[in-house]
């Protein structure tokens, strides 16, 4: 494990991955530090939705104008701000709190991946629709953020 300042630095985007599989427990990891974050009232007002199959992970790349790496990424992660459920106690609001909620996870998951050795990419340029149809995410939830994660290749 990386210390965590050594994590921030190491960080980076990419576009360009190897086509070997990630270990599912490393996935879960990621996700269970995603889950860590802070969360307006405690709520966690937001879905994470995995995409690992082909088909799905094509679907995913066309709804985020093609960009292909999205496809070529083993894993993708996609996070979904919960509007309704954040404003049910905070008001209006709260509507902000589920994509600040939603956007912290996403952050956090990519600061996993980098202290497992992984690569990442933030993607926010999409389609909501395309995207929730590509990875099948229920109507009232708000893709926010996509996270490819894999092993990164040379360009």
């Amino acid at each position: 494990m990386k210390d965590f300042f050594s994590v921030l630095e190491q960080r980076h985007t990419t576009r360009n991955y190897r086509p070997d599989s990630i270990d599912p427990e490393l996935v879960e990891r990621i996700l269970r530090a995603a889950q860590s974050g802070p969360s307006a009232g405690g709520l966690q007002s937001y879905g994470i939705y995995r995409v690992a199959e082909s088909l799905s992970r094509t679907k995913l790349a066309d709804a985020a104008d093609h960009q292909e790496f999205i496809a070529q990424a083993p894993v993708s992660l996609v996070f979904c701000a919960d509007p309704e459920h954040c404003a049910a106690r905070f008001g209006e609001r709260g509507r902000f709190f589920a994509i600040q909620d939603a956007t912290i996870a996403a952050a956090y998951a990519q600061l996993a991946a980098t202290a497992l050795g992984l690569s990442s990419a933030w993607v926010g340029r999409f389609e909501e629709d395309k995207v929730r149809a590509a990875a099948e995410i229920a109507a009232h939830l708000v893709p926010v953020a996509v996270i490819t994660i894999g092993r990164g290749d040379a360009p």
